[in-house]
């Protein structure tokens, strides 16, 4: 929604930098709330990207991750990981909201046009998606890793002691393996500091061309509903803004939005999971001398994932995402309009 379209004219003055923090509280509060919603729903599309190259698949679908995780590790499975992924959507929502609000400030006073369209929104949205990307890739690759630790420990065992059993069969304690703080030091010492980033690409498309899709769609649903507001009262359009709708017609517009966002660019992101979790789902095992080997690319994994499975490989986990999205994005929205209709 754009806010400041629809803000008073003492609004509209309001000092940038106050603005700006407001975004970045609504954002994050927003952003919070939602992901502790959808974390378990998140966890298995994680699972069921980081199998798409296995020989062997753990899980035969979505209800069968969750019923698996819940099974033989119960809550904590389901909820593993989840501190990073709530910091990672508070910085994710807050420079979204701020930036798409901020470079739609800039595009109005360079363009000197005060009713934006939804291209110069796209370009906003896009602008804001690229900006959350940097700071998501470090979180979501110590999220990825610990969501399939336990998956890799358990494939560990079973290639030391084949008898051992089926995947998931015998849980191993989530103790014995190493939290975030560790995963991090890891990743530092292995990589260097520019490991953090590995699977970049793949998050600066998602977030580049989500946020486009997010944003825009939920302008273009917004508007249409406040339109039909509008003629269903017997009101000129104009009269009726986006900011007069009620809380499950903004819930319909972000659910909608959710969804155009995970369909957008849903093969990048499957991309960037099996980049971030191949050293703990396919380890190396080089015999005496020989050489490593290149390492993964964006587009080199990309194939791989195509040639293994198919469209069916670089959309694994896309159902259980989509549905998981249009509350979660409602949420989203609900909560950011309503905080930014009482105190923005």
């Amino acid at each position: 929604m754009d806010h400041h379209d629809v803000q008073s004219p003492l609004e509209g003055a309001e000092n940038h930098g106050i603005r700006g923090l407001k975004d970045i509280a609504f954002g994050s509060i927003a952003g919070m709330v939602s992901k502790v919603f959808e974390h378990p729903f998140d966890l298995c599309k994680v699972r069921l990207q980081a199998q798409v190259l296995d020989e062997v698949s753990r899980f035969n679908g979505p209800i069968d991750c969750l019923h698996q995780t819940w099974k033989y590790e119960g809550i904590r499975g389901l909820y593993r990981g989840l501190p990073f992924p709530v910091v990672g959507a508070m910085f994710e929502n807050a420079s979204l909201f701020l930036v798409y609000n901020q470079l739609q400030s800039l595009i109005r006073k360079t363009s000197g046009v005060t009713d934006l369209n939804l291209y110069q929104k796209a370009i906003a949205a896009g602008g804001g998606g690229m900006v959350a990307s940097f700071f998501l890739t470090p979180l979501e690759l110590i999220k990825c890793k610990m969501q399939v630790q336990m998956m890799a420990a358990e494939a560990a065992r079973l290639a030391s002691s084949p008898t051992a059993g089926t995947a998931l069969r015998t849980p191993i304690d989530p103790r014995s393996l190493e939290g975030p703080v560790g995963i991090f030091r890891n990743v530092l010492r292995e990589t260097g500091f520019r490991g953090l980033w590995l699977g970049h690409t793949g998050t600066l498309l998602r977030e580049g061309g989500g946020a486009i899709a997010w944003f825009t769609t939920k302008e273009f649903v917004a508007n249409r509903l406040a339109m039909h507001r509008a003629t269903s009262m017997g009101k000129d359009p104009s009269e009726v803004t986006v900011k007069d709708l009620r809380m499950w017609e903004s819930a319909v517009a972000g659910a909608c939005a959710g969804v155009a966002y995970n369909i957008a660019l849903f093969p990048a992101d499957s991309v960037k999971s099996a980049m971030q979790t191949e050293e703990e789902m396919r380890p190396l095992r080089l015999k005496a001398g020989e050489p490593l080997p290149p390492k993964s690319t964006f587009f080199g994994t990309f194939k791989a994932l195509y040639k293994a499975r198919g469209l069916r490989g670089l959309y694994a986990g896309c159902g259980v995402t989509v549905a998981r999205s249009m509350p979660s994005s409602a949420m989203i929205f609900v909560i950011y309009d309503t905080l930014d209709r009482h105190f923005g």
